[in-house]
């Protein structure tokens, strides 16, 4: 029986909707507030800087929606960037997705998945060590990562029906879990000391810094306080990102037209309203100080404590592995159709141009899992991933400004919907993103710069391969 050559058109509505929040919703929400509210030291503060975050997500998925409805291909935003702005451009996003962002996110969350499994199965913990190679060891809890990849992998690539499904239970019940955490935390915070102590000294912002064993707090105000807000957004911002990877598998959603511009804005729309709801839940339940200072910064945990005693370990741990476990399914499903977008224009694998005879691109799915658990296995990872949140800001901001390129070269091109608030809402995008990077840029130029390096390598490795892939058509 000859392969499909065309992926199908199986998925409505709700599945885009729910690959959205359920890529987003990771383990970040449980995690990032406690150090955020160290750099900032109050709740208003805190809750500014999620809920910036959460608008500037929305304001660049609005953007989005008329990129996607103008162009619902697979492969999203990389193939925007080649619309826009050429090969070049869209072969360095294509290059730095592959390298870290979508494989060291994968390999993140599934490696967070495995750490919470140790909370009920000892055997798979991060301290169980299997072998010392000498530059690395590998530990039971980077295999457990490794299988739960390679697994959902598998599943994806038998058809896009069961990576639906496993999406469809998973989102669907980290989404409830989560919301009952927002609504038992509210109803029994609300009004306690806590709240009061919270919400009395709401704007009195100050940054807690420990040296030698020893705390010092330092007031902040003026631009300093800017600053470092801009600094302690890159929590808010690494938790509400991979919204875009609904794009990536824009050719299999049915009228998409309509469908991904209004799941985009639905979609991220939720989970940033959830993420606020959430951190005022941690406030109602926790002092600051507590949340400052939560054991290793497991601020959802600290707080579900609060509500239901001790056994509070097991519901958190459980609750992270089923979103983490849903989130990286939502991943792995969209970042094996960017990888083939690529491949049919000549920028990757030929053999990820092809698809499986179950209408997806098998081999797109199974090197993208074979870096991912590289990823996992060298423990650096998570510094790629940091010094790589710059580089991916970056590729949004050039994307969205791909939106006033195409709307001068093409015009009369159909556009099912065209974005809100136009120019306005893309330039304020643009100009609040490209702030916030150069904020990064003063303050963090190891990580800044190094994100920028690894974009600077895509450039060698796309003029050797240039020769055998030849110009676009």
């Amino acid at each position: 029986m000859s392969k499909p050559s065309e992926l199908k058109k199986s998925l409505g509505l709700l599945d885009a909707v729910l690959l959205v929040s359920g890529s987003m919703i990771g383990s970040g929400i449980f995690i990032v507030s406690a150090g955020m509210s160290r750099d900032l030291g109050s709740a208003g503060w805190l809750l500014l800087a999620w809920l910036v975050a959460g608008l500037l997500t929305v304001m660049a998925a609005l953007s989005y929606g008329e990129l996607s409805a103008m162009m619902p291909n697979a492969g999203g935003q990389y193939v925007y960037l080649n619309r826009a702005f050429g090969r070049l451009t869209a072969f360095l996003y294509g290059w730095t997705v592959f390298t870290v962002i979508q494989t060291g996110v994968i390999a993140a969350v599934a490696v967070a998945f495995a750490k919470f499994a140790a909370v009920f199965f000892p055997a798979v913990s991060p301290q169980n060590t299997l072998a010392d190679l000498g530059l690395f060891r590998v530990n039971a809890a980077q295999l457990l990562a490794i299988c739960s990849i390679i697994f959902l992998t598998w599943l994806n690539a038998r058809g896009i029906r069961d990576g639906r499904l496993i999406q469809f239970v998973f989102t669907s019940a980290k989404l409830l879990a989560l919301l009952a955490l927002i609504v038992f935390g509210l109803w029994i915070g609300f009004g306690s000391d806590a709240w009061h102590s919270n919400f009395d000294s709401l704007w009195e912002a100050s940054r807690l810094s420990m040296k030698d064993g020893l705390a010092s707090v330092t007031a902040l105000s003026g631009w300093s306080l800017l600053s470092v807000l801009g600094v302690a957004m890159v929590g808010s911002l690494f938790s509400s990102d991979a919204w875009n990877n609904v794009t990536f598998i824009a050719g299999e959603i049915r009228n998409p037209g309509r469908n991904l511009p209004l799941s985009l804005f639905i979609g991220t729309l939720i989970v940033t309203s959830l993420y606020i709801l959430a951190n005022l839940s941690y406030l109602a339940l926790l002092p600051m100080q507590e949340i400052q200072s939560a054991a290793e910064d497991r601020v959802g945990t600290a707080a579900a404590r609060v509500i239901f005693g001790e056994k509070a370990v097991y519901l958190m741990a459980a609750l992270i592995m089923i979103s983490t476990f849903g989130c990286n399914n939502g991943i792995i499903m969209a970042g094996g159709r960017l990888f083939y977008a690529m491949a049919k224009d000549g920028l990757f694998f030929r053999k990820a141009s092809e698809l499986n005879r179950n209408s997806v691109p098998g081999f797109a799915l199974w090197i993208q899992a074979g870096w991912a658990s590289v990823l996992c296995l060298s423990g650096k990872y998570g510094d790629l991933l940091e010094y790589t949140t710059f580089a991916s800001l970056l590729f949004y901001i050039v994307t969205i400004s791909g939106l006033f390129v195409l709307r001068r070269k093409e015009p009369e091109t159909e556009r099912p919907y065209r974005v809100f608030l136009y120019p306005w809402l893309p330039v304020l995008y643009i100009l609040f993103a490209s702030a916030f990077c150069l904020n990064l840029l003063i303050n963090s130029p190891v990580f800044t710069l190094s994100g920028l390096f690894i974009v600077a390598l895509g450039f060698p490795v796309y003029w050797f391969t240039k020769p055998r892939n030849g110009e676009a058509k």
